[in-house]
């Protein structure tokens, strides 16, 4: 079995986790995950203080294992916050500070309450920062990710966080969908994984079903970076671009940016209206290039086991006998 300090600190089984996406509010896939001996986290910046009380009580009526509450530093939510700081989970997981916001002042919060503390970033001097302000894990997300990503590969980030950050364990995030990307990972100095699209095609995924086919369907070459599904949400996220798939909305809107800022009231309601009916190619689909390697749907806690075994096989069984 493939254990990692990452495994001692987080108390968990396998150094698998659930990355906290906001868009996915899915108590039971979080514990499902946690339940297969991986961390899941449930993405909390957009919750007020009830319905983080509820997702957290959600989570332990399903599983007595530990999970994760993450929140994104450059969105105000004081009153969610302190609700997850008093529920008290194994892991607070952090994201996206703005360069002027202080980052130890939320790490002390959840270190009081019990919490270790995770920071993701995509950038070495941010990982130096978040290391100095005291975080337990440094998890570093490559560009290949879904989602919120900043601009360098994962095979080039991980080994240079690692690096700076030494002796704070370090988790790889973006690109990572299977047993290779786990042993990739280990080799490059990691202790772990962090996924997203590949939990996103899981049976306990709240995304419609037509949603998850797209991410069967896509090869990972049709994912692109792009500010359009922030400028329809009428958020801007410091220093990132959104990696989606590149559908009939994205195309659309490609270079009339411009007329999307003025149009984006109606432009919103019609995703909304879209997601509602499942039509996946007229609403944003935060996905990565690691889409390319999803080919079904299981139950998420089969993912993480498989995950694992993959990766131990490779370590165990593959790689040995390349030395001779």
């Amino acid at each position: 079995m493939i254990r990692t300090r990452i495994c001692d600190l987080l108390e968990i089984e396998y150094p698998i986790l659930l990355g906290g996406m906001g868009s996915v509010l899915a108590p039971v896939l979080v514990a499902a995950v946690s339940g297969a001996g991986g961390l899941g986290a449930l993405g909390c910046s957009n919750m007020n203080a009830d319905q983080v009380r509820k997702a957290a009580a959600d989570i332990r009526a399903l599983t007595d294992k530990p999970f994760g509450l993450n929140f994104l530093i450059f969105i105000p939510n004081e009153e969610g916050l302190a609700a997850a700081l008093d529920a008290r989970p194994a892991v607070m997981a952090f994201a996206w500070p703005r360069p002027e916001q202080d980052l130890k002042p939320f790490f002390d919060r959840a270190h009081e309450a019990g919490s270790k503390v995770t920071f993701m970033t995509g950038e070495v001097p941010e990982a130096r920062r978040a290391a100095e302000a005291g975080a337990d894990v440094i998890i570093a997300q490559g560009t290949e990710g879904g989602g919120h990503v900043n601009w360098m590969a994962t095979m080039t980030l991980v080994p240079m966080v690692v690096d700076a950050v030494s002796p704070v364990p370090v988790l790889a995030a973006g690109g990572v969908a299977d047993g290779r990307g786990l042993a990739a990972a280990l080799a490059l100095g990691a202790d772990g994984v962090l996924l997203g699209t590949r939990f996103l095609a899981s049976e306990e995924s709240p995304l419609h079903p037509n949603f998850k086919r797209a991410i069967l369907k896509s090869d990972g070459h049709d994912t692109i970076l792009t500010e359009i599904p922030d400028i329809a949400a009428g958020r801007v996220w410091p220093g990132a671009m959104a990696r989606a798939l590149r559908n009939r909305f994205v195309e659309r809107w490609a270079g009339r940016e411009w007329y999307l800022r003025q149009n984006r009231a109606d432009a919103y309601a019609r995703i909304l209206a879209a997601r509602e009916a499942g039509d996946a190619e007229e609403a944003y689909l935060l996905i990565g290039q690691d889409a390319g390697l999803v080919d079904d749907i299981p139950p998420a806690g089969d993912i993480v086991r498989r995950i694992a075994a993959e990766a131990e096989e490779i370590l165990s069984g593959r790689l040995p006998g390349l030395v001779g």
